[in-house]
């Protein structure tokens, strides 16, 4: 969505996160062109910008010369102007992470458990951000984001069945994670999440659009759209893995039979690889992957689908090897600036990132009647060192 600014007095902080959100996606990016591209005074932009830089979440360089007169200067987010943690809650396991503003992972603790209960992985996550936290003493921390496995609130189909976390129905999981962590949260679905990941620091960062296909304990996706997850009215559009593939196939969970995450999914290799091995199930998987993105393509059309997930980058190279060539679809042009199927280049980090990347905009993203007290505005808020002296 085309990010534009406000000359109401009281849109100053709006203002800022407007600037600041433009420099995150465009950056390195010169004053002007972010006035050009939010509609705001070159004035009323540098002003922003000198607030930003005392505040160290902006810094800015000099380009290359390139005739007379000097060089406008390239701005870029600061990666160590703010920290968040994000987190990751599965039926194998939760891992938690510390993450900078550049989404760079800083450190990551992971933890093996199988089907952890909300009060084991509250208790998990509290003690990962507290160690984490060591790596920054001084940082700024903004908040922590959580993904976690859909569907959401389907009375037939959440919270039952391997692929899903059982036990948490009806746990105020925001607010439980807040209060563990001491940290403003923000909690989505992991399909959700890690598009967020591809989109900010991946394969979707020059795209307009894109469908973020997942392979995880699970499966799901969901379609991208100016930088936007479509999730549908309650948050669980994209369950692919819930679509029936195969008639009359395997008992699914979720009360239908033939699902496709019966097949293709971690869970499901864990259950089939022992027996056929690695490259037999790969090859038994392959032609459901391929009529997979044949439906992808001709539902939403996207640019590309961006394969990633939680499975091994050889596993995820080695199903993309196996669905090629292709069968037609609206996809199958001459003219393709990208592949019909590119293979995330996040990996596993993806999730972890993109729940950083949440608790980031939970934050900082521009909000249309935000308080104008700068008091109130987290980009006037100092570093704890700044605080300290």
């Amino acid at each position: 969505m085309a990010l534009r600014g406000t000359n109401q007095e009281s849109g100053r902080p709006y203002n800022r996160k407007i600037v600041l959100e433009t420099i995150r996606l465009h950056g390195p990016i010169a004053r002007g062109e972010i006035a050009r591209r939010v509609g705001l005074t070159v004035q009323t932009v540098s002003t922003i910008i000198r607030e930003l830089e005392l505040h160290d979440f902006i810094i800015g360089a000099r380009e290359e010369p390139k005739g007379r007169g000097y060089p406008a200067t390239a701005l870029t987010i600061n990666p160590e102007g703010g920290f968040a943690i994000g987190a990751n809650v599965t039926p194998i396991g939760v891992d938690v992470a510390l993450v900078n503003l550049s989404g760079d992972v800083i450190g990551r603790i992971g933890r093996a458990i199988s089907h952890p209960d909300p009060d084991r992985a509250f208790a998990e996550i509290a003690a990962a951000t507290t160690e984490l936290r060591t790596l920054r003493p001084n940082g700024r921390m903004l908040g922590i984001g959580m993904a976690m496995p859909g569907p959401f609130n389907v009375e037939a189909m959440s919270f039952v069945g391997p692929t899903t976390l059982q036990g948490w129905n009806d746990v105020p999981i925001q607010e439980r994670l807040s209060a563990a962590t001491g940290l403003p949260a923000v909690v989505s679905a992991d399909v959700a999440a890690a598009a967020l990941s591809e989109r900010l620091y991946g394969a979707g960062r020059t795209l307009r659009e894109f469908y973020y296909l997942y392979l995880g304990v699970g499966t799901g996706g969901t379609f991208v759209r100016d930088g936007q997850a479509l999730r549908g009215a309650r948050g669980n559009a994209g369950e692919i893995g819930h679509v029936s593939f195969i008639p009359n196939g395997e008992p699914c969970p979720c009360g239908n039979r033939g699902c496709l995450e019966r097949y293709l999914s971690i869970e499901a290799f864990e259950r089939r690889g022992p027996i056929v091995g690695e490259d037999g199930w790969v090859a038994e998987v392959a032609p459901l992957l391929r009529t997979a993105i044949v439906a992808i393509e001709n539902l939403f059309d996207p640019e590309t689908i961006i394969f990633g997930g939680l499975a091994s980058e050889a596993m995820m190279k080695k199903l993309a090897r196996a669905v090629e060539p292709l069968p037609p679809s609206v996809a199958e042009r001459r003219d393709r600036p990208v592949p019909r199927l590119t293979l995330s280049v996040i990996g596993k980090d993806a999730l972890l990132r993109g729940a950083a990347a949440l608790a980031f905009s939970n934050v900082l993203a521009p909000r249309i009647g935000s308080s104008a007290d700068d008091d109130a505005d987290p980009l006037m808020q100092k570093p704890k060192a700044e605080k300290a002296a």
